[in-house]
Formats: C-alpha cells, structure tokens, sequence
C-alpha cells in the first residue's frame, strides 16, 4: 500500500459515530491512504497543530504511524491489534477501529498512571526482594570481616556501582571494605581522616544521613573510591549503619557521572538496607565480644592438665554433665609446693548444682583457695576461712572439698588427707588393697563453723591415692539404666590398677563411669590421682597445664 497525501475533509460522522468529537480520549481518523479525516479536540490538545487533511506520520510518533501503515498492509477484514507508545513524555495505547470507506479510528488512551504504578510495584517488589535477601545472607553469619564483605558486595550490586564500608576505628585506625559492582571485595585497615568526606563523620557516630544532594562529588577523597571504578564519581550516598545501642559504621554508595543521581526512593532503600547491614554487624561484633569474655572466662575455669610434681605422678579427668558444656560445679587443683620438700595441695570438690552458676562458685572457691595457700599446713584453718568467704558472698550454694598436700618422702609419698563433707579419699595399696582414708567433716558454705578431721598416711612405691566426686559413685546407668555404679564398683575396678601409673587409673575409671552410664544423663564427673613412682629420682613440675615440665 502507498501513502499519499491526504484526501480532503468529508463528511464521517455517520460512520464513525457522532460522539467522538466529545470523547475524553484523543481520536484520530486516518483514511487508507494515511490521511487525517478528522481529529477531536483531546487529540488536537495533545498533537498541537494536527488538523484534517494533515499526513498522520508528519503529526504522530513513528510507532504510530507505522502501526497504521501495517494495518493497510494487511488483508481486509484482518484483525488489528492494540499499540504502544510515547507520545511526549507520556505512555498511550492506541486501539484501531475500522470504520467505513477503509478509514480507521484511532482511540489514544493515556497509560501513563498505570505503567508508572507497575513500575512503583516492581521496584518495591524487587526492592523487598533484596531486603530478604540481604537479611537471610547478613544474618548466617556471625563473623564480622565476612558479614562486612557480604553487606559491601551486595550494596555494590543492588544499590549502587561501588559501596564502601567503614567501620568503627580501633584506635586510630578504620576497617575499610570496599567493592565494585562485578569486581572483587577488598578489605584493609586504613589510617584515614574521616573529616574528608561529607557526612561520614556523623555518620559514624549513628547521626541521620546527609542528603545525596547536599554532597559534591569532588569532595570525595581518592581513598574512598575503589580501583577501577568506572570514570569520575558522580553521585554520593553517605548513611550510618544503625547498630543495638552503638553505631556500627557507615555505607559509602557510589555512582559514576554516566549514571543517574540518587533519587529520593533510592536514599530511602539506601537506608532500609544499611538498617538490615547494621543489625547484622552489631549481631556479629557482639557475638564476637561475647566468645571472647566467654574464652577468657573460661581458661580460668577449665581444670588443669596434670602430670608430675616434686617425683609424684598426678592425673585428672573431668566430665561436665552436659556435653555441650566443658565446666561445672566439680573442679580440682594442684598446688604445687616451692621445692621437693614442700607439700604440694590437691584440692577436688564439688559444688551445689549445676551449669553456669555452678561453675562460677567453683571459680570462687579456687581462687579463695589459692589465697588461703600459704595457710596450707592447717587444713581446718583453711576450710574454716573458706567457709566464712562462701557465707559472707551472695551466693546460696555450698560446696564439698577434700584436701590433699603431698610431699615426696625418701621411700614413698606423705599425705594429709582432710574431708568437708566429701566422699573420704580411695588408696590402692600395692597387694591389692582399696582402703578408705578415715577422714570427715562438714560441707563448707553452709553452716556458720566447720568441722573435719586430718588423717595422715604414706603411699608406699606403686600406691595410688584417689580423689573423686559423686559423679562416679552416683552416675546411673547398667542393663536398665537406673542403677547406681556405687563405691564398690569403684573399688573393685581401683584394685584391677594396682601398679599402674596415676593417669592410667583415671583412665580406667573414666572408662568404666562412661560405660556403665551409656547414653544415660549423669552429674558432673571429677576425679584425681597421684601415685609414688617406683624408684628413681624425685621429678619436678609445675602441674599446670603447657607451664609443665617434667625435669627427669
């Protein structure tokens, strides 16, 4: 079909209808030839200058034009569908209806609203999408230099063609994560003035954003923009990133000069995001606060490793009472004396209760114990000062102790043994004897005086002294699950280790306990022993964990 210059205005109205001229729709009619027949007023308002007799591609867009100019190229009678497009700064769709003499009516209706609502919905949709996701992926981890290259590379790739994340300083230092949108993440810690860059100051200390529109671009200092950033920097975002009670850094969004500025909805998303980012942080860095005191806490409660002190083999074995804990309220300690001649103290307790509490009292009572070490000749004079110190404190729980100070003799080992309340020691004699040290008295922490009672003995060569809690004898288990391992399973499986060394019969024990209780529940679980070597020179050691030394 060939286009000429439109025919000259003719009457229409009886075939296209007489109520076009009024409708609120722009209405064109375009003869076969491309001509305008007529146009109403809406269309006159919105194609300044189009009349009847105009060609329609001299006065419409071409997606117009040429969607007539298809509807003439088609067979008669074929169905002509609706078409899209921009006429000035707004969206229309334009609906052909057949009129008589081959004419076409075209209906323009403005579809600006409704794109731009669709659009609103897939940004928020999109945008909610990327919050989620920001969330679940901030939120798996707990370590901060990861969960810091994550929110930085994801701000890259959402947000922005660059982010940078400052943390808070550690000293006169900042943590700086950099990333560019496709590129790799860096991370450094870098002495920087913080002063340079407009907003980051205040940002850093929680304070709101400023407004993109307030930053120039020039004023970004050279250490903010990531390496090989795609041209000058453009556009600005700088928002602190809100942490539980303390800021937890700032974002840096950057955007080169071939790209738009920041509109307000995306300052908005800006900060939607760095509110995810910040939480996530602050969760982190408090966790990690938080392992840190909870490691330090714990070396100090942890029992110690054992071997040999002054020629006297020391073993120790310990169970929480739950596997996910490694302390409890039972606890041991050895003292080491100064020299071979000195007495070392063993001490092995148990406290009321279980779990945190618990071992905190245990804690207590060891370093109450440690002060009281240059007391150690008198036992009662010891648990009496230890028992005013566990009344005087707030705590209600009592303990039970037995004290051992050792020293290495010509042929054997001297013990003083002294019970507050504690099962008496366990002493395997070397033809196979399980005796029980006669020592007693009362528990400490409870009563406003204590009582006990010292025995004294000697282990000859290959002799074993035990000390143990309640744990052993108490922990149920067997072919029902509910029967106590008692002291005479105990003693029947000491008098099995006559000759072996301190450790293995810690071992052996701690064998037996676990055996015996399964998969069952249990307390807590201590046990020390300290055997005389047979022969040779005295060793001398620490007893405490890596400070250890065997000199033999």
């Amino acid at each position: 079909m060939s286009l000429s210059r439109g025919s000259p205005a003719r009457p229409f109205d009886d075939q296209a209808g007489t109520a076009w001229p009024e409708a609120p729709y722009p209405v064109l009619v375009v003869d076969r030839h491309g001509g305008l027949v007529r146009v109403n007023e809406a269309a006159r308002l919105l194609l300044p200058g189009a009349a009847a007799g105009d060609q329609l591609h001299e006065r419409v867009p071409s997606w117009l034009a040429q969607a007539h100019r298809r509807i003439g190229d088609e067979a008669p009678g074929a169905p002509a569908g609706t078409t899209t497009g921009r006429i000035n700064d707004r969206f229309f769709e334009a609906h052909p209806t057949p009129a008589g003499a081959g004419d076409i009516v075209w209906w323009l209706v403005d579809d600006t609203d409704r794109r731009l609502a669709e659009m609103a919905l897939s940004d928020a949709r999109t945008r909610s999408e990327v919050l989620s996701e920001a969330s679940s992926a901030l939120l798996s981890t707990l370590n901060v230099p990861r969960c810091m290259e994550m929110a930085a590379a994801m701000a890259a790739e959402h947000l922005a063609e660059a982010a940078v994340l400052v943390a808070p300083a550690q000293g006169k230092r900042y943590p700086v994560t950099s990333a560019r949108k496709g590129g790799p993440v860096t991370q450094t810690t870098q002495k920087v003035n913080v002063a340079e860059v407009p907003g980051l100051g205040e940002a850093l200390q929680g304070f709101p954003p400023v407004p993109a529109r307030w930053i120039n671009p020039a004023d970004i200092p050279g250490w903010v923009v990531p390496e090989d950033f795609a041209g000058p920097v453009g556009s600005v975002i700088v928002t602190p990133l809100p942490g539980h009670g303390v800021p937890a850094g700032a974002l840096i969004l950057l955007r080169s000069s071939t790209e738009q500025a920041f509109t307000e909805g995306e300052e908005v998303f800006a900060r939607l995001f760095a509110a995810r980012a910040g939480a996530a942080l602050s969760a982190a860095r408090l966790y990690t606060e938080q392992a840190a005191i909870t490691a330090t806490l714990m070396h100090e409660l942890l029992p110690p490793t054992l071997r040999s002190v002054h020629g006297v083999e020391y073993a120790g074995g310990y169970r929480a009472s739950r596997d996910h804990e490694r302390v409890g309220g039972d606890f041991y300690d050895v003292h080491p004396g100064t020299g071979p001649a000195e007495e070392t103290l063993v001490v092995l307790g148990d406290v009321a209760g279980k779990g945190l509490d618990a071992a905190v009292l245990t804690g207590k009572i060891r370093n109450t114990l440690h002060a009281l070490l240059p007391l150690a000749e008198d036992h009662e004079r010891v648990l009496e000062l230890l028992n005013g110190a566990l009344l005087s404190s707030h705590h209600t729980r009592f303990a039970t102790l037995v004290l051992a100070s050792v020293r290495r003799l010509d042929d054997g080992v001297g013990l003083r043994l002294t019970s507050a309340g504690h099962l008496p020691p366990l002493i395997v004699r070397a033809d196979g004897t399980v005796e029980e040290a006669a020592t007693q008295g009362t528990l400490v922490g409870a009563l406003p005086e204590v009582t006990a009672r010292t025995v004294r003995t000697v282990l000859a060569p290959g002799e074993t002294c035990l000390l143990y809690t309640d744990g052993i004898t108490e922990a149920r288990g067997g072919p029902l699950g509910d029967e106590l391992f008692g002291e005479r399973r105990l003693r029947r499986a000491l008098a099995e280790c006559v000759g072996m060394p301190a450790e293995a019969v810690v071992e052996r024990v701690q064998m037996l306990a676990a055996q015996w209780i399964g998969a069952g529940r249990h307390d807590d679980m201590a046990l020390v022993a300290f055997s005389a070597r047979r022969g040779g020179p005295p060793a001398v050691a620490t007893g405490h964990g890596d400070s250890e030394r065997d000199e033999q």
